[in-house]
């Protein structure tokens, strides 16, 4: 009777034991939220570039900003170009003293030049970096607008020369935001990202 009651007593402790709760790492495990799964998506930037109007339009505000800058330097180069040759076929009718003032005149007059080439440099690298900026803006703001409606958690940008060699096509939203970024520069104001599946 003595080792039936320790048998009885060892399976209830057995039967207890299986049915109590889990604690400690077990506990934490079951307890912990699961990770949420990540979403991925990519964008061509070569195609962004060459297909979206807005960034045509800057290149287009570039070249003739250029063009024109291109062209007054060009004009004032010329000008002291035909003062220096005149200057050459007077200059044995002068005195030295008229010679030599004429040449720090001139000289004078070279250093400006390149003072206002310079100048110009910089005011078209400013109004380029301006231009960028607002180029990054536009195309920043639509893909966290995009990226939120859609729930995707990363967008990449893939490029022929960037750092990443391989995105599966399924993960190219390319297309979508171009004619989503087209759409909202043609109606000039903030659109509704186009409908489409959500990337996985």
């Amino acid at each position: 009777m003595k080792k039936t009651f320790i048998f009885l007593v060892g399976g209830m402790l057995m039967l207890a034991a299986c049915e109590q709760p889990n604690t400690g790492a077990n506990e934490t495990t079951s307890e912990t939220p699961a990770k949420p799964k990540l979403s991925f998506a990519y964008v061509n930037s070569d195609s962004l570039a060459a297909n979206y109007l807005y960034f045509s339009e800057i290149n287009d505000q570039l070249e003739t900003k250029r063009a024109k800058y291109e062209k007054e330097f060009a004009n004032r180069a010329n000008g002291l170009q035909r003062q220096i040759q005149d200057f050459q076929q007077t200059a044995n009718n002068m005195t030295i003293a008229q010679a030599r003032a004429v040449e720090e005149d001139l000289t004078r007059k070279q250093q400006n030049l390149q003072q206002y080439q310079q100048s110009l440099t910089q005011e078209l690298l400013k109004e380029e970096a301006k231009l960028n900026k607002e180029l990054y803006e536009k195309v920043a703001t639509y893909l966290a607008d995009y990226g939120k409606s859609k729930g995707i958690d990363f967008i990449f940008k893939y490029s022929t020369a960037g750092e990443i060699w391989y995105g599966d096509s399924s993960y190219d939203i390319t297309e979508e935001i171009i004619k989503g970024l087209n759409e909202q520069y043609k109606a000039g104001q903030k659109v509704t990202p186009a409908d489409s599946t959500t990337v996985n």
